[in-house]
């Protein structure tokens, strides 16, 4: 199998990302010139261009934009086994593998908590991916999100999600006295419009859903539904800290996926540090 240009490929995904040559060079501290050079030889040995090149920028074409993704994804599960190996050669060394949105909403604020409590354990949080078990994804522990995947598996909290929205907009559109009224208002969705049609058809209605836009991960989706852009169908337990503060509120307390948990599953033999983290992630759910 013949590679490609490696270097190529760190300077092309960075310029992808970017969508500029000049910003790819200063986070990989080279010169713009180079990123150029680097870009231009992938592209002489894929045989198409990967950008567009104007006067006041580039842009990516759509074979750029197909294997910028590609890569992307590729140079991630570098990184991502790269920690994995290293992970191993250090003994206190814990590896939570977690989705981003438990991370974001959940884990990282109480963080602080663990790391007080427990200075002699370093942890390594890596995003879980596709991984089904913490064996697949080279980890001591691993968060994922669904109905139970193992019979050993912990649910450490509710997916259940209920209608959310800001203060705001809920002033500017409100108020909300029936699921019905939903349907006049912009609606966000999570990946896919499915959770909304699976909660209206739970509070009793088959209604056509609105073309609200559909974010790919959960954090972009809580973070246009706190500014206000609309409603969004959010899993109370990882909003708990915006409802308390307010900046969050939810409509109706008609759940959707109930039978749905983020689950902690733990790999073969714990070291007494892993088995720490296992024990204080139970303990803060049940907080």
């Amino acid at each position: 199998m013949r590679y490609p240009p490696l270097g190529g490929l760190r300077a092309f995904e960075a310029a992808a990302r970017h969508e500029s040559f000049a910003a790819a060079a200063a986070e990989l501290n080279l010169t713009a010139a180079a990123v150029s050079q680097h870009v231009r030889a992938l592209e002489q040995w894929l045989g198409v261009p990967l950008f567009q090149r104007h006067p006041r920028g580039v842009a990516l074409t759509a074979a750029g934009g197909d294997f910028g993704a590609a890569v992307s994804h590729g140079l991630t599960h570098i990184a991502l086994a790269a920690g994995q190996i290293a992970a191993k050669t250090r003994r206190t060394l814990v590896s939570l593998a977690c989705l981003p949105s438990v991370t974001t909403c959940w884990l990282i604020p109480r963080l602080p908590l663990f790391r007080a409590t427990h200075p002699e354990i370093q942890l390594n949080l890596v995003y879980a991916l596709d991984a089904r078990s913490p064996a697949q994804a080279g980890v001591d522990l691993l968060i994922q999100h669904g109905v139970r995947p193992d019979a050993r598996a912990t649910a450490i909290l509710s997916a259940a999600t209920r209608p959310t929205c800001s203060p705001e907009f809920l002033v500017r559109h409100g108020p909300f006295a029936a699921a019905s009224d939903l349907l006049a208002v912009e609606l966000l969705h999570d990946e896919t419009p499915s959770a909304w049609r699976r909660w209206f058809a739970a509070a009793g209605l088959n209604a056509p859903i609105g073309g609200g836009p559909i974010f790919a991960d959960f954090n972009l989706l809580v973070a246009s539904v706190i500014a206000g852009q609309g409603v969004g169908l959010c899993p109370t337990s990882l909003i708990a800290d915006e409802l308390k503060r307010g900046s969050l509120t939810t409509l109706f307390e008609q759940p959707c996926d109930e039978d749905k948990h983020y689950w902690l599953l733990e790999a073969g033999g714990l070291s007494p540090e892993a088995a720490i983290l296992r024990d204080w992630l139970v303990t803060m759910s049940r907080g």
